[in-house]
């Protein structure tokens, strides 16, 4: 079922983690040159990944046990991006001249959020199904 709740939150999720980082910068380093996810290749990598994940998940409408495996394992990506922002930012704060950091390093943290909500709905598709076969 497409036309399901979980599917805006995982389309928002593919949009947040496959497009938005390569327009929002991460963080601007000591020169004051900022930092995008396409400066960065892991972290591109990354990115890329948990949106071909979210829309990936779109498309396990039928198997919903899978869908939610499948955004358990985008919000473990999505955190060890996120440790990985939270590393680089305590690098940076240790600099002589000031660095800012960037709204995309938030990228991660709208995410986990919107793929919980997914998962919360999902749950609940699930728990619906269940109680409709335990009628007949």
């Amino acid at each position: 079922m497409i036309q399901r709740i979980q599917t805006i939150y995982l389309i928002i999720v593919a949009l947040l983690a496959g497009i938005l980082p390569f327009f929002v910068n991460l963080w601007s380093d000591a020169k004051g040159e900022e930092v995008y996810a396409s400066n960065e290749v892991l972290v591109s990598i990354l990115f890329y990944v948990s949106g071909a994940l979210a829309l990936w998940s779109i498309f396990l409408f039928r198997n919903r046990k899978n869908q939610f495996v499948m955004n358990r394992l985008n919000m473990i990506l999505n955190l060890f991006l996120l440790g990985f922002f939270v590393y680089r930012s305590l690098n940076l704060s240790g600099e002589t001249t000031v660095s800012e950091k960037g709204i995309g390093m938030l990228i991660p943290v709208f995410s986990i959020v919107f793929l919980a909500l997914a998962n919360r709905a999902i749950k609940k598709d699930e728990d619906l199904v269940k109680s409709v076969d335990r009628l007949r």
